[in-house]
């Protein structure tokens, strides 16, 4: 069961979000566990309750999950993970400002502050805290800006493959050139999933968990598949980000992180590092994947934030 649950964001925007509330029937990854028949009765959906699970059972009592989604990225791209974390948490993925479903204002704003604000909302309006942010990205670091902001709304954060450094002027130059290079339109999704996953000259190999991506964020048009986002306000939303370094925020977050990343991705080891050293509470993961760890392996990913989820969904 997949639910669209209109949010109301900062200024008025109108978000989407999507709640996953059918577990996997078979507890191979971990959180969920296999369903067994009962002497009490028929299982319910879905098997069993989890272990830790609060009483009452259905997904309004599980604690939370929030899940956002990186740059150009949408709520879908968390689906199978989203899918997976409600064999024991109320899961929900979030189309943010721009991207997705919701609403992309032509005026923005895009700045950091409506981003969090947003998120903030969702928590609130859905009822969420404390909840347990899991942020991909650009979606990252918005989580940890919130954790940073509001420590009474999260109980746990996971930081995937985002730095806290600044990346500065050339970065965003790059994007700037990398958007002008897209042969847009695409006659098909076959040439989406091509040109991403293996044509783009950005890449030193092909990543088809890539192509994949950006096929989800195309949609047809008269003349062939084009984004569904505006490439000019996502470079708008990465220059609030870029030119500023965002330790001091990193250093604010109280509750629990996991700091996560692609050994081929684009934070570094070093940095990965620091930044656990820098969190409170921090922790550190690696996958053998690229930027977009969550989607290359996802079965290692959920793997990697297994034991951490555990531990912050388990009533104390």
């Amino acid at each position: 069961m997949v639910r669209r649950i209109n949010v109301t964001g900062a200024g008025g925007l109108r978000l989407a979000a999507w709640e996953f509330g059918d577990p996997p029937k078979r507890g191979a990854d971990g959180l969920g566990p296999r369903p067994r028949p009962s002497a009490a009765g028929p299982a319910r959906a879905g098997g069993p309750a989890p272990a830790g699970e609060p009483p009452g059972g259905g997904l309004q009592n599980r604690p939370g999950v929030l899940l956002l989604h990186g740059l150009m990225g949408r709520a879908s791209h968390w689906a199978t993970t989203a899918r997976w974390l409600s064999a024991r948490s109320r899961a929900i993925a979030l189309d943010q400002r721009g991207h997705g479903r919701s609403d992309k204002p032509a005026d923005g704003p895009f700045d950091r502050d409506a981003y969090v604000a947003d998120a903030e909302a969702a928590i609130e309006q859905l009822d969420l805290a404390p909840v347990v942010l899991v942020g991909h990205s650009m979606g990252a670091l918005t989580a940890w800006q919130l954790a940073a902001r509001r420590p009474d709304l999260v109980r746990g954060l996971v930081i995937c493959d985002m730095r806290a450094s600044a990346l500065g002027a050339a970065s965003q130059r790059e994007w700037e050139e990398w958007f002008r290079s897209w042969p847009v339109p695409f006659a098909t999704l076959a040439d989406v999933r091509r040109w991403f996953g293996e044509d783009d000259p950005v890449l030193e190999r092909p990543r088809p968990a890539r192509g994949e991506f950006y096929a989800e964020v195309m949609a047809e048009r008269a003349d062939g598949w084009r984004p569904v986002f505006s490439r000019r306000q996502m470079l708008r939303a990465r220059e609030t980000w870029v030119h500023d370094a965002h330790w001091e925020e990193l250093a604010l977050v109280r509750c629990p992180a996991l700091v996560i990343r692609g050994i081929d991705g684009e934070l570094g080891r070093a940095e990965a590092q620091e930044m656990v050293r820098v969190l409170p509470h921090g922790g550190y993961a690696e996958l053998d994947a690229g930027h977009l760890l969550h989607l290359e392996d996802t079965e290692a990913f959920h793997r990697a934030i297994e034991p951490f989820l555990k531990d912050v969904l388990t009533p104390k």
